[in-house]
This record gives structure tokens, sequence and C-alpha cells, in this order.
């Protein structure tokens, strides 16, 4: 058995973080053991993401940073996986000779042999085929008090900015009896909170011949004893619908925070992403949100500057911001992602125009979700208590159901615990507590 270190650099969004744990459960299998150091790593991964041209300019500049350890440790093996991996395949090793592997994102659970087949013969490999089984593999998850289990894998909707599905393939809708086993297992484990993935969890099920979907597997997981709270991501607005809603409604584990992207507020732009909706319909469902779960938080994605948006596609963007008023958005700038069809769109915004789009957005938002957060003074609420807050080590921090950050002052034996907080003071992105 190896007795090396390993060292995971990991970026992207909640999926490659659990991509990660399922390298670093194979690599400790192994017998390698984690490290922070490059320099007293015996193997060097980078999980990657690749949704924005910013993402990977970052990663391939990290990666070239290693040349000089490299040359100096010829035997260190330097990786990359994930969904930049997917993408580029053999352009990783013309960009970085001093890479020894890629792995692309369903080719995760072959690392251990190609590990070892390096070990012996270090020729470059490089391995995408889209036929891996990511079932039943040993993982190491962070520590804290959530827990990441996936529900589908890949994507099928193909909207036309989003590289997604060229590198995740189409969706796969795991068995529901896998996803009950590690949920459970995760709860033994310790996890107070679960956290379901997928690019589009709505879908769920719709490939396993009516054997179940995800109101069901909602359902099933509110049965299980030992688990606090279950939240979800990512929602497709088109496919959410009235019965998923209640669902979360009539549930007590399931959290009343709805992360609906919206993407554009202008059915013309809309269109042409190919979100398979209109702000009418979106503007609607938030509505059937507020009325059935009046406590619900709801919070979206915003693109700005997608090609041929016009001042008054923008104009439609920010009315939309104001009538649904969202808790929080998650604002970004367009990226042009090669190989979809967004990117060989005519009328492409200039850089200026996007950044003032941009401010502007949020300077709405900043806002409306300041507002929202200040009707929350003085009232009571359900806290699960996170860690430290990252800010101010002194406080502890966690979160409600509806996913508002709180810091408050305690003990740190409350971490991993349910507690109630009274909002004493509130701002735009976080709010401050007292213990009851």
């Amino acid at each position: 058995m190896t007795t090396g270190k390993f060292l995971l650099k990991v970026s992207g969004c909640q999926m490659s973080f659990r991509d990660a744990e399922t390298l670093a459960g194979q690599l400790q299998q192994a017998g390698y053991t984690a490290t922070d150091s490059e320099t007293n790593a015996d193997v060097i991964i980078f999980q990657t993401c690749c949704v924005r041209d910013t993402a990977e300019r970052k990663i391939y500049g990290q990666i070239n940073q290693l040349k000089a350890l490299k040359k100096e440790r010829p035997d260190l093996i330097i990786g990359m996986t994930g969904c930049l991996a997917q993408k580029d395949q053999n352009k990783v090793l013309k960009l970085c000779p001093h890479v020894d592997f890629v792995l692309g994102t369903q080719r995760l659970g072959e690392l251990a042999q190609v590990l070892a087949n390096l070990s012996t013969n270090r020729h470059r490999i490089v391995d995408t085929q889209e036929d891996g089984n990511l079932e039943s593999l040993p993982l190491v998850r962070a520590k804290g008090v959530r827990a990441y289990v996936n529900i589908t894998y890949g994507c099928s909707n193909f909207c036309t900015y989003c590289i997604v599905p060229y590198v995740r393939g189409p969706e796969r809708s795991r068995e529901p009896e896998a996803i009950i086993t590690e949920v459970k297992e995760a709860i033994t484990s310790g996890y107070k909170e679960i956290m379901l993935l997928g690019q589009n969890v709505n879908t769920y099920g719709k490939d396993l011949d009516g054997k179940t979907d995800f109101v069901n597997l909602l359902q099933t997981l509110d049965n299980l004893p030992g688990l606090s709270r279950v939240r979800y991501m990512t929602s497709h607005p088109r496919d959410f619908t009235n019965d998923m809603i209640r669902a979360v409604r009539d549930s007590g584990t399931v959290c009343e925070h709805f992360h609906l992207p919206i993407q554009s507020g202008s059915n013309r732009i809309l269109s042409l992403m190919n979100r398979g909706y209109t702000r009418e319909y979106y503007l609607d469902l938030v509505t059937t949100i507020k009325t059935l779960v009046p406590e619900a938080s709801i919070t979206t994605d915003f693109i700005v500057g997608f090609p041929g948006e016009t001042d008054e596609d923008f104009a439609d963007t920010l009315d939309l911001l104001e009538k649904a008023r969202f808790d929080a958005a998650y604002t970004f700038i367009f990226s042009p992602r090669q190989g979809t069809k967004a990117a060989t769109l005519p009328k492409q915004v200039p850089s200026r125009v996007k950044k003032e789009r941009l401010s502007r957005l949020n300077a709405v938002q900043s806002r409306v979700s300041r507002d929202i957060n200040q009707s929350l003074l003085g009232k009571k609420v359900q806290i699960l208590v996170e860690g430290p807050s990252k800010n101010n080590p002194e406080k502890l921090s966690g979160r409600t159901r509806t996913n508002k950050l709180v810091h408050f002052s305690g003990s740190q034996e409350l971490i991993g615990q349910l507690v109630t907080v009274c909002i004493k003071r509130a701002f735009t992105w976080t709010l401050h507590g007292e213990l009851l």
C-alpha cells in the first residue's frame, strides 16, 4: 500500500466538491494521506470547473505555477479531473506538459488504477470516456454539518450558454435505494443536513420508468430518523411543479428555500437562452410559492450581457427583479463558452456595457435583500449551527431554514445543533442574533 501524501485543489460548484470527496476516498483507500502543502505532496490533483473563462484561466495558471516544483521533484504526480478535464482532454497536456493524467467527469472511479499505472510507467494518461460507473465508490466527506448527495448526474437541457451537458453528459438519475443508503450513512456519521445535488433535481426519476420522482424522494427522506434538514440544488423553473411546492410545505425536514435561476427578465433573451419558460410563467411560479409557503425565501441567478441583450431587455430584467423581490441573487456577466451555441451568436455585448449593467442589477438586488432582512428584526428563527464565523471566530454562525446566514455568540458545543435565535441586527447579506 502507498504511504504518500495528496493535495486536492478544488474549484467550482457543490457537485465538483462532492466529486473531490470521491477522489479523496480513493486516495485514502490507496494509502495516501491528505496534506495542505504542495512541497509535501506526492500527488496534486486539480478538481476543476469550466463554467466561466475566468475559472479556466485561474486553474491553468495554478497548474503552470507547479512547473518548477515538478522539475525539482520529477516523481511528483500532477493530475486534472472534473469539467475542464472533460472539456479540454488532450489539450491539457499541450498547455501543461508537466501534467501526468487527465480524468473526465465520468471516469473519477479510475483514479486508483491510474495512480497504480503511473507508479510503474510514467506515460501520461488521458481518460475521458463517457461510460464510467460512479456508484459505490469510496469517499471521504468534508467536515461540517452538511453532506452532499448526488441524485442525478449530467444534464439534458442544453441552455445555449452552458457547457455542462457537453462535459457531464446526459442526465442520469441514481436509483432511489442508492440515494437513501448514502443519506443514511451520512446521518450515521453525524451529518445533520443533506444537500441533494443535480443539474436539474426536479426531473429526477424521469428516466427510471416511473419508479419514483423528486416529490417521492423528498417524502421518503423526510421520514428518515436523525435527519434535521434537507436542501437541494439546482432547480429548473420550467420543471418546478405545484406538487413539489406542497411537498416542501408539508415536510418537516425539507427547507423552505427555493433557488430558481431565472437568468433574464426578457422573454426574447429567455428564448435565445433556450430556457423553456417566459417571465410571466416565472412570476406566476413565484406567486404560487409565496401563497403556498408564505415564510419561504426565493433566490435566483442572473446573467447580464447575453448576446443581443438590448437596453429594453435589461430593463425587463430590472422590472422582474422588482416584481419578484428575491431574497438574494447570484449575478454573473455572460462568459462565452467554446462549443456552446451562445458563443457564436451575433451582437456580443461590449464588456463595458456588461459591467455597467451588472452594477445596476446588484444595486437593486442589494436594496431588496436589505429590506427583506430588516423585516426579520425581532423575529425568532431556528438555526442549524455550522461553526465559528469566518469573519469573527469568536462568534458562531449558522443558517435558518430559509438559508439566511446568522452570526451570534454561543458555546462551541452548539455546533451541529438546532438552536433558536432572536434577530437583533440585519444587513444586506447577513443577520446578527441573540441566542435564546
